[in-house]
């Protein structure tokens, strides 16, 4: 069962995504709130599966609630996905950096929110590192020059195979891809990809990404 925690200003809104969820045996709405300081204090009440979260809301915005639901140890296994109307790319950007782990449009067709909630309480990222690049070669310039990547903090504790397979991945290829390329068997690129992300403290691949550009390792358009 995925419960699930729906947070919008709009009450209508709110109120349509919880009725498409409910009407699924597999999915329970746990609660609904109107703004990120509802969502978060919630979110700590309820241990939602995954929190359905708008980003423009008064009092706190949803990328702040975002950030302070992925910071807590408390709800490491709360997953945000983000309701949008996607004219808003660099916010989808500081959302991807606060840690959510996909996005879904206002627009939707029900059924497309429901397996993007299916999706992201599995594990799965809902942008792929190849629409993560993109994303970012809009907005995000690398944090450091290429001479820093060694110095960085988060980097610090990756072997040599994991700072390669860490490229890799951002640079969208797949876990098969990887494996074709360093001739090693998917199980053992899985495994590195689980412990870079547990190193690093990212949800998922496409926060590898956001981590490759702004440490240096990628640049936009490599």
């Amino acid at each position: 069962m995925t419960h699930v925690l729906v947070v919008d200003d709009q009450p209508l809104i709110r109120q349509a995504v919880s009725d498409i969820l409910t009407g699924h045996d597999d999915i329970t709405v746990v609660g609904l709130a109107a703004n990120g300081r509802e969502a978060v204090t919630l979110a700590r009440a309820l241990l939602p599966d995954v929190v359905v979260m708008d980003i423009r809301m008064p009092e706190v915005d949803g990328i702040t609630a975002t950030s302070e639901i992925c910071a807590d140890s408390y709800l490491d296994d709360t997953r945000v996905l983000i309701l949008t109307t996607f004219e808003e790319d660099e916010y989808l950007v500081s959302a991807l950096r606060a840690g959510a782990s996909g996005f879904v449009g206002k627009g939707a067709e029900p059924e497309e929110i429901v397996r993007a909630v299916r999706a992201v309480h599995a594990g799965d990222a809902l942008l792929s590192p190849v629409a993560t690049r993109a994303l970012i070669d809009r907005f995000v310039a690398p944090a450091a020059p290429r001479a820093a990547i060694a110095h960085s903090p988060r980097l610090s504790a990756l072997t040599e195979r994991e700072r390669e397979v860490l490229l890799l991945v951002a640079q969208g290829h797949s876990n098969q891809d990887i494996s074709d390329q360093l001739v090693i068997s998917p199980h053992t690129t899985k495994t590195h990809v689980n412990r870079i992300m547990g190193k690093v403290n990212a949800h998922d691949r496409a926060q590898l990404v956001i981590l490759a550009y702004e440490s240096g390792v990628i640049r936009p358009g490599q």
